[in-house]
């Protein structure tokens, strides 16, 4: 099991991981077993733990301690086995000199550490990677994509990948999204002929303002319709992972229609 520790706001991680209890806080209408708990004999990846807050470093380092935790609004502890893979991009080494990552909390969490340099820096994987996509998400949307026309691939082992592999796999999937041949060129990533790394410059800001939310909750609803209401696609569709989608239909309080 995996869990994004940027995606979601203190409060909302801190139940995701731990788990709550019912009564816990408003809208704790049940009790709630959380990501550590449901993995017990498994593993736990966090990924960007450097993004990890002071308060929840402290109960993880406890968790890694004791392998035992309270679950939000909890009094009793709760025991479990399970291995913890962490990883980042940032060094965190320079995070404890600056006070913002826990020390004793870094050394229990390197065991055995391991570095991958950033995707720029492999170009040869980047195809590889491109096949490997290619072939789950054949499978997963039912589609017959052969592959990569030659032109785009020379372009995808140019492109810079500023977010590594999970920006390469999300483009894969975005273009196989809205594919509608069976090979994939430059027209499927945008990416690649924009100044701007793939935002849009179109869009200029009207001269009486806007609202920004209600923009925000437009596109989600846009892209949940567009995608038949699977999180994964629509979170996709708009750059986000299923965790950052799944925090803004419950912010927007939205609901698949019936």
């Amino acid at each position: 099991m995996n869990i994004t520790c940027s995606a979601l706001p203190e409060t909302l991680l801190e139940s995701e991981l731990f788990g709550h209890e019912r009564g816990a806080f408003t809208g704790a209408d049940r009790l709630k077993r959380g990501l550590i708990e449901s993995a017990d004999g498994g593993t736990v990846f966090l990924d960007e733990i450097g993004e990890m807050v002071p308060l929840l470093q402290a109960k993880l380092l406890r968790f890694l301690e004791e392998k035992s935790f309270k679950r939000v609004g909890g009094a009793q502890d709760v025991r479990v086995d399970v291995r913890v893979v962490a990883a980042t991009n940032r060094s965190l080494q320079e995070e404890v000199k600056k006070g913002r990552f826990r020390e004793d909390l870094f050394y229990r969490l390197n065991v055995m550490g391991v570095e991958l340099p950033p995707l720029r820096g492999r170009k040869g994987d980047v195809a590889l990677l491109v096949d490997h996509y290619i072939d789950t998400f054949n499978t997963e949307f039912r589609k017959k994509i052969r592959g990569v026309a030659p032109g785009a691939m020379a372009a995808l082992q140019s492109y810079p990948w500023r977010g590594n592999v999970r920006e390469l796999r999300n483009a894969i999937e975005r273009a196989m999204l809205l594919a509608e041949g069976n090979e994939l060129d430059e027209s499927h990533f945008p990416m690649l002929t924009s100044n701007d790394g793939g935002l849009s410059t179109s869009m200029g800001l009207p001269p009486e303002g806007i609202n920004l939310e209600g923009l925000e909750r437009s596109l989600v609803v846009q892209a949940l319709e567009r995608s038949a209401w699977n999180q994964t696609k629509a979170a996709t569709l708009l750059g986000l992972n299923r965790d950052q989608i799944r925090y803004r239909i419950e912010k927007f309080d939205l609901r698949k229609p019936s």
